[in-house]
């Protein structure tokens, strides 16, 4: 279905092809896998868009951490981050498919929290299954980029600052600014496309789905390519990767599904198909690509729905299950459970998130609803 009020479901309507991104094979792809019609604007033939800044299209040499890669090769670089009080240096793992042919340059990247670990397992698989013989353009994927994070099975780095609210970075910053920097400098600065792993916070679960600026139409039609069950529109947060690579005008995707220090295969799969979906919709690697992108759902706003009252949490709904206004998602009491108090939906949506600990107080964040218009 089509969230916004008054338009038709692109699936049933035909697409005019105009302005500066929409032209091309990548919007082509997506216009086949999606069932669109593909039509040209009067008096104008199909052209391809501009390349963008760093494509590779002339093959210039691609070097990380001093490490150059010739076209056709796959190599894992280790990019020096820091030394430990014991002596033993940390490194940032890359793993660089370049393909044999000319294309873009997509990342990956996971773990920016370092207790979100279903990235890691989705970015493993698609790396796993890519062939560079096959591959136009090149993909760079940093499975761990809070490696202090994932040694501690925490979010946050050693001196408890987010990376994910860090980004450009600085290098004479604090250790997360340097990491970010790094990353910056190694990674986004070679690339045209990102896409950006997480789960839900400690305690919670999330539906899988995609976060990303639907206002901007390359970005928008990029997310529509993930083919994830839904996708939100989401404003940039000061120090946050996707900020960063805005303001290099890359084109980036947030996804979310499942919860931190887990391995969830329904998110995971998710993940998988859906970055072999934009690697298709890029003209990058057709092989094993899903062969449809499903009509996801579209939501501009959501809202955590929050406890009245401290207690015991009882949830009656689960990921990804349509709601109503004031219908209800669960109750709070007491260890006895006397006098139960309701929580009810204050609008028409999914519920894309919801709290794992049954243990709450006031104020407490219990279900996350993305908002729709009802059909």
């Amino acid at each position: 279905m089509d969230a916004r009020a008054g338009t038709t479901p692109p699936s049933q309507r035909a697409i005019r092809c105009g302005g500066e991104r929409s032209r091309g094979n990548r919007f082509a792809t997506l216009c086949r896998l999606n069932g669109w019609s593909l039509l040209p604007l009067e008096g104008e033939s199909a052209i391809a868009p501009p390349p963008h800044p760093n494509a590779d299209l002339g093959r210039s040499p691609l070097v990380i951490g001093k490490v150059e890669i010739p076209p056709g090769k796959r190599v894992k670089v280790e990019i020096p981050v820091t030394r430990l009080p014991t002596g033993t240096t940390l490194s940032l793992p890359v793993a660089v498919v370049r393909g044999r042919y000319p294309g873009p340059c997509l990342w990956l990247s996971a773990a920016i929290h370092g207790d979100e670990l279903n990235g890691v397992e989705i970015i493993r698989r698609v790396v796993r299954s890519l062939k560079s013989s096959y591959l136009h353009g090149t993909v760079l994927a940093v499975p761990v980029v809070n490696i202090f994070g994932l040694i501690e099975q925490s979010r946050y780095l050693p001196d408890r600052r987010d990376l994910n609210r860090s980004f450009p970075g600085s290098a004479r910053g604090s250790l997360a600014a340097r990491l970010a920097a790094i990353f910056m400098q190694e990674v986004v600065s070679h690339c045209t496309h990102g896409i950006d792993l997480h789960t839900a916070a400690i305690h919670r679960n999330n539906f899988p789905q995609i976060r990303a600026n639907l206002q901007d139409p390359t970005t928008y039609a990029f997310a529509k390519a993930f083919g994830a069950p839904i996708i939100i529109h989401a404003g940039t947060r000061d120090g946050s990767l996707r900020e960063a690579a805005a303001k290099r005008h890359i084109p980036t995707l947030l996804f979310e599904g499942g919860e931190a220090l887990r391995f969830g295969e329904d998110a995971i799969q998710v993940g998988v198909d859906g970055v072999r979906r934009v690697l298709a919709y890029l003209d990058m690697y057709t092989l094993d690509a899903p062969t449809q992108v499903p009509l996801a759902i579209e939501s501009y706003e959501t809202k955590w729905i929050r406890a009245s009252r401290g207690g015991f949490w009882h949830r009656k709904v689960e990921l990804g299950q349509r709601v109503s206004a004031k219908e209800t998602l669960g109750f709070v009491s007491d260890a006895f459970g006397d006098k139960p108090t309701p929580a009810r939906s204050p609008l028409n949506g999914y519920v894309i998130g919801y709290s794992q600990n049954p243990l709450i107080h006031q104020g407490d964040a219990l279900v996350h609803i993305a908002k729709v218009t009802p059909s």
